[in-house]
């Protein structure tokens, strides 16, 4: 898949079919640890990917929004009504921003629009909070307006909750409008404020592997977890999750019951394994942080339930490969239920890496999976015309 952001300028452009008077790009994103806890008051190391959604658009007379995509049904938005949700279902994520941008009390200008993506869909990599950012970040384009980045992130993750029925955090909006070369985005998701943690060490790489088992988080497996946190919250009797401790959790654990008594040990320990692992990183205790991502793919897998048995086995191949073979640590990343993993590696040992995930995996699947390597990216941006 091509995915420079050059070749996806060219791409919509082209689909266009006339020079684009906007043209916005947000990225994906890959999150090295911190799962399930951004809704938690939570930390979160996210990085934003070098994978993104990017819309070319020109501006009409008329009050609608025509969009296009290859392989997608022309779908056509009012601009001149309240939102609504609609079909098909994918245009609600831009149903929602517009909503946002109107209640801002912004009026839209019609437009043409066509959209290219090199984020894998259904993987676990945020395509839905790339696909918000980038018609959030269109709409400031043609509307000469710029949002803060934390307006527009939290806009767009309202969108979410409201047009798409996922009730998300803050981490996906954040990552893929906060990022920066080079820096992961490691996010205090109860004040909401994110620092930008160096990643420059050439030494290391990051594998993503979409295992092409796909999830859908608004069938309600991720708002019954996020339901059993809040449960949690409110018989341990705490404001915040992060003025719970484990022993609180044990001292509870019979009231609690299962599951939420397993869902609330995975937020506690999650919580202090990103804030070990941001110090493991900037002490280059690899060794360390490889422990760490392990351990949060363990809770994943049995106290969050959110694993399944290929992610679980894209791990396992990780682990087997090992630190004798450059594999410094793996876990699953993003909502679960499918979707993908992380692999934290060395550098000069991704390539083997990568071949022998992907021909072990097909082996024992017969699934093709999409494995590819990255480094902490640009954020939402528009693009010189």
């Amino acid at each position: 898949m091509p995915h420079t952001l050059t070749t996806l300028v060219s791409q919509a452009s082209a689909g266009l079919g006339c020079t684009p008077d906007v043209i916005a790009a947000a990225p994906g994103r890959v999150n090295l640890i911190g799962e399930h806890i951004d809704y938690c008051d939570g930390f979160v190391m996210p990085f934003a990917l070098d994978r993104n959604i990017v819309i070319a658009a020109k501006r009409t007379n008329s009050e609608t929004a025509t969009l296009r995509s290859a392989g997608m049904p022309t779908a056509t938005i009012s601009l001149a009504a309240p939102q609504v949700i609609g079909e098909p279902t994918w245009t609600n994520y831009l149903r929602g921003v517009i909503d946002g941008f109107q209640k801002l009390g912004y009026t839209i200008p019609g437009f043409d629009a066509y959209i290219v993506s090199s984020v894998p869909g259904g993987a676990g990599l945020s395509s839905s909070a790339a696909l918000e950012c980038a018609t959030a970040t269109l709409l400031e384009g043609l509307l000469g307006v710029a949002l803060t980045k934390k307006q527009k992130a939290l806009l767009c993750q309202k969108a979410e909750h409201n047009f798409a029925h996922v009730p998300c955090g803050i981490m996906d909006q954040f990552a893929s409008t906060f990022g920066e070369e080079n820096r992961l985005v490691m996010i205090d998701c109860q004040t909401g404020e994110p620092t930008m943690v160096p990643f420059e060490n050439p030494d290391l790489a990051v594998i993503i592997a979409n295992t092409n088992v796909h999830h859908q988080l608004s069938d309600g497996g991720y708002a019954i977890r996020r339901k059993h946190t809040e449960d949690g919250l409110s018989i341990i009797g705490k404001a915040s999750w992060r003025d719970v401790s484990m022993s609180d959790v044990e001292e509870k654990w019979d009231m609690l019951g299962d599951p939420v008594n397993r869902r609330s040990r995975h937020v506690v320990g999650e919580i202090a394994r990103t804030q070990e692992a941001a110090a493991a990183l900037a002490a280059s205790d690899f060794a360390r942080l490889g422990t760490l991502m392990y351990a949060s793919h363990d809770s994943l897998r049995d106290d969050f339930e959110v694993s399944c048995a290929e992610l679980d086995l894209m791990v396992h191949i990780a682990t087997e490969i090992g630190t004798a073979g450059g594999v410094i640590g793996a876990r699953m990343t993003g909502g679960g239920f499918g979707g993908s993993t992380v692999t934290l590696c060395e550098s000069a040992q991704a390539e083997s890496i990568m071949a022998t995930m992907r021909q072990r995996y097909e082996t024992e699947t017969q699934i093709v999976p999409q494995i590819f390597c990255s480094r902490p990216s640009r954020g939402a941006h528009l693009v010189n015309v």
